[in-house]
């Protein structure tokens, strides 16, 4: 009966001394990327600690704007490396967030899966105001102006602007310091719903210019409700019509004496 107990006993200290496990650094890391560039990216560093190698079964990012790279599929015991994780900033701005899952065969389900979380918080590089400029149903075509102001570390000269619909006019004036425009948008007509995206592109990155869109639109202010038109006083009731035929003769009752 020994024997049998000290074989399980056995079995279970292997399976536990027989160990994978992958230490993160970090499961999140946040970034800020500078004026101008083009990626994001992020180093995750891992060491397995344990006395069996991991191997990597997949890693996958939350979305096409990330890539991830990975030193090697196997990792042994008391090695290290790391997960890189590549964000594409493009025309975002603002707080980005993007996950990467990495699946492992270690067998304890709670250590298989992890998920790493890049986080870029990208500078405005364009102060835009009003994002929209709008025009109410009849109102008189007068053109409308939109601020734009470069941040400081935004090195760009000149900004183009461009409509997507041909019933609106739109033009850039240089401003009264560098790196400050004005641009009007004029639409040809506010007889009815219109509507357009304004492209603005800079010149910076000369390879990779910025672009950001505004809208310009003709219809009633966001919000508000349709105007009211009061109702025409109600004619007066027409006088009754007096009948003009003559009224009937009674006829003498049977019998009556005239």
């Amino acid at each position: 009966m020994k024997t049998p107990i000290l074989i399980f006993t056995l079995s279970i200290f292997l399976c536990v001394a027989a160990r994978a496990e992958l230490k993160w650094e970090q499961n999140t890391i946040e970034l800020h990327p500078n004026v101008g560039d083009k990626t994001a990216v992020a180093h995750f560093k891992y060491h397995n600690t344990g006395t069996t190698a991991v191997h990597f079964k997949s890693v996958k990012a939350s979305c096409g704007c990330t890539t991830t790279q990975t030193q090697k599929e196997m990792v042994n015991p008391g090695e290290k490396g790391e997960v890189i994780a590549t964000f594409n900033i493009g025309d975002r701005t603002g707080m980005q967030m993007k996950t990467v899952t990495v699946q492992t065969d270690d067998p304890n389900p709670a250590q298989a899966t992890t998920v790493l979380t890049l986080k870029a918080n990208i500078a405005q590089t364009l102060e835009i105001k009003p994002t929209l400029v709008y025009w109410q149903s009849g109102e008189e075509p007068k053109p409308k102006k939109i601020s734009i102001k470069a941040a400081k570390d935004f090195p760009v000269k000149n900004i183009t602007v461009k409509s997507n619909n041909p019933n609106f006019e739109s033009k850039v004036e240089q401003g009264n310091a560098a790196g400050e425009w004005t641009i009007e948008v004029t639409p040809k007509d506010t007889s009815h719903a219109l509507w357009t995206s304004l492209l603005i592109q800079t010149d910076y990155p000369t390879e990779a210019p910025k672009s950001f869109y505004v809208n310009a639109q003709v219809t009633n202010p966001p919000g508000a409700p349709p105007l009211l038109r009061p109702n025409p006083a109600a004619p007066p009731a027409p006088a009754p019509v007096k009948s003009s035929t003559p009224a009937a003769i009674p006829t003498p009752a049977a019998g009556a004496r005239p």
